[in-house]
């Protein structure tokens, strides 16, 4: 603001422009208005009478105005504010102070060293460390007043009292401007205490470094073995499926807003761990409302389940294979467990096993040394040569409730078990599971027996036992797979291709890769699906493979033997549950590079939806088979020793000839 006749208007606001200087800048800005409001006359002098030292420099310094300006000057009163409360900080480490210190010490070296700085403190402070430190017995506002006045311009400091100078009203206007500027930078500074000035807050000249997004510290990241290449599985996996499995997220923070992003999260957790921190009066308490879905601490409530299943989705391999009786088992079982795509293993892994090999243990062995020590062998059952196995990961062994199994004969002699059904059940939080692997009756034009095969199974099963039926209004003792929410029935179904052998060649010749739909319009088991005789309520996945029988032990032809056996789908895996797009496919398909056999392993990927559930049911507690995990390690531990050495040896064996 300016007067009419162009100088420059101060106020007294102008002395307490600035708040950042405490609550002895308030203070000695309150007493400066009192006094100015009280000794202010019409020719506009000022006098302190309060503030003898601040005072002195003040008059002294008004004398060097001219007379005009001073005539022109106007005094406004001064709101004094009250005292800011000082500002809570976390503690810091030793690390973060000597950082603070420094860039502290940076940047006001940057600010007072910056030709373009603009700030009228920074300025003041720094044509003041330029000139020669004066000596005497000068206030310090004064030492300060006289270094500005000193390298005023020249023009303005051969100005006469009327503004008689070669600049005129401008060098009037400037040199006023840089004197309130010296007051402002001294009153936001407070004093100079032992000769040292006490700096404001400033402002960086350049920016920040960007704080890293993880907080998470290098130790742990490496402890607990976060790479840098599985940084995308959350926008992955929830782009591809849906779902991003985590047991690190406690919803509860996020639900009662006490969090903010992951960072927040990751911030609460342990020094020591990842795992998310128990408070100590949630161990104190317990529930009395036993079997409560909303039960707090509920190990299969709503709570748990959400902070492992966020979206309430697991992912379930389901596998079988006819090994034909093979003693032979596949070198490697990585391409049948762990196929390439999806790029992340499943929750839980069931595979079943017709005509399995003598040596079941030896099987299990290969089946936990192939999944790793990520996984244990929740249960095992057999009936004859029919195998099954489910593993599960070892993080979730705690919400399953007791296993049980029943089997079923088919045969007319019954201790012939070659043909029949395997059924193991439980449940995993509030969601009853049940998986059924048969073998039924062989023969092209063996319909009937195998819908007899399949009625037999439904009737005879003979499960649940002792785990409650989570909804028994929905049950049928006549029908086992009413009985649970979820069911799964794969094995070799011996179902065949109607039509003869040419035929299906030149089919299969045409469509090399995965057109199918021309063979499986001659398919039995679709065929007596859509009429409803068999399988009723079951889906299966789209088929995309080539037929998955008969093939030459070793090689990729079909069967070239004199019976010149019709290739079909006799292996296969369908679907059922209570409750609607409960259960979703996400992949469907056959290993080919697994030759052992004359059947291919067909394997299926699911989605499928879990509830919560009650404490009340009787829990498997964390049981596994701990003698075959810590033989499935330690022989995966040797394989690759072995291999690394046979590189080795490999590589010191090579000869370099020289002709």
């Amino acid at each position: 603001m300016s007067t009419p006749n162009g100088f420059p208007q101060h106020s007294g606001a102008c002395v307490t422009r600035s708040t950042e200087g405490g609550a002895v800048q308030d203070l000695h800005a309150k007493k400066a208005g009192k006094a100015a409001k009280k000794e202010a006359g019409g020719n506009g002098v000022l006098t302190f009478e309060d503030l003898p030292s601040v005072g002195t420099s003040l008059n002294e310094t008004l004398k060097l105005l001219p007379d005009e300006l001073k005539a022109h000057m106007k005094i406004k009163s001064i709101t004094p504010r009250p005292p800011r409360k000082p500002r809570l900080e976390r503690a810091a480490s030793l690390d973060e102070k000597s950082w603070r210190r420094w860039r502290r010490f940076r940047t006001s070296q940057e600010s007072l060293t910056d030709p373009n700085e603009t700030s009228s403190s920074n300025g003041s402070l720094q044509e003041g460390s330029l000139s020669p430190p004066v000596r005497g017995r000068a206030s310090p506002c004064h030492q300060c007043c006289q270094q500005n006045s000193l390298h005023s311009s020249p023009d303005a400091s051969e100005a006469g009292p009327m503004g008689k100078s070669r600049g005129g009203t401008s060098d009037l206007g400037k040199r006023a401007s840089e004197i309130s500027s010296a007051f402002g930078g001294l009153l936001r500074g407070k004093a100079f205490a032992g000769g040292k000035p006490r700096l404001s807050q400033i402002m960086p000249a350049r920016p920040l470094p960007p704080m890293e997004f993880n907080v998470a510290s290098h130790t742990l990241r490496t402890a607990n073995r976060i790479d840098s290449d599985c940084m995308d599985y959350r926008h992955y996996s929830q782009h591809k499926f849906g779902r991003v499995s985590s047991s690190l997220s406690d919803t509860r923070l996020h639900g009662n807003g006490m969090v903010y992003d992951n960072c927040s999260t990751d911030s609460m957790k342990s020094t020591f761990s990842l795992l998310t921190p128990i408070r100590s009066k949630d161990v104190r308490s317990r529930s009395y409302l036993e079997g409560s879905l909303l039960a707090t601490g509920a190990l299969l409530g709503a709570e748990e389940l959400s902070r492992y299943f966020p979206d309430r989705n697991i992912g379930i391999f389901v596998a079988t294979w006819n090994m034909q009786g093979q003693k032979e088992l596949p070198v490697n079982l990585d391409d049948f467990l762990l196929p390439t795509d999806p790029d992340y293993a499943q929750d839980m892994y069931v595979i079943g096993v017709q005509e399995g090999c003598p040596d079941r243990r030896e099987w299990e062995i290969r089946l936990q040394e192939t999944l790793g020590p990520h996984y244990v062998m929740l249960y095992s059952a057999a009936h004859g040569v029919l195998y099954m196995s489910v593993f599960i990961r070892r993080d979730l062994i705690w919400f399953c409730s007791e296993v049980e199994y029943a089997t079923v004969t088919t045969r007319i002699v019954s201790q012939i078990k070659t043909k029949g059904a395997l059924g193991i059940c439980f449940t995993f939080f509030g969601t009853s599971f049940l998986f059924i692997t048969s073998h039924f009756t062989s023969g092209d034009s063996k319909v009937n027996e195998r819908k007899l095969d399949y009625n037999k199974t439904i009737q005879a099963l003979t499960l649940p036992k002792n785990v409650p039926d989570t909804n028994p209004y929905r049950s049928s003792s006549n029908d086992v797979t009413t009985r649970f929410d979820e069911v799964f029935w794969f094995g070799d179904f011996n179902f065949r291709l109607n039509k003869d052998r040419e035929t299906v060649d030149s089919i299969l010749n045409q469509n090399p890769e995965t057109d199918v739909s021309k063979l499986l319009a001659y398919d039995q088991l679709t065929s007596e699906m859509s009429r409803g005789s068999i399988f009723k309520g079951f889906q299966e996945a789209d088929i995309n493979f080539r037929p998955s029988y008969k093939f030459d032990i070793g090689k990729d032809s079909y069967d070239t033997t004199s019976k010149q056996r019709t290739p079909s789908y006799t292996d296969r895996v369908v679907y059922r549950s209570r409750y609607r797009d409960d259960i979703h496919a996400v992949k469907y398909s056959s290993c080919p590079v697994i030759k052992t056999s004359d059947h291919r392993p067909v394997f299926a990927l699911f989605r499928v939806k879990v509830r919560p559930g009650r404490d009340n049911i009787p829990l498997a507690a964390g049981q596994f088979d701990r003698e075959l995990y810590l033989i499935g390690i330690k022989r995966r531990i040797t394989r690759e020793l072995q291999k690394r050495q046979e590189q080795k040896d490999q590589k010191s064996s090579s000869i370099c000839s020289v002709s």
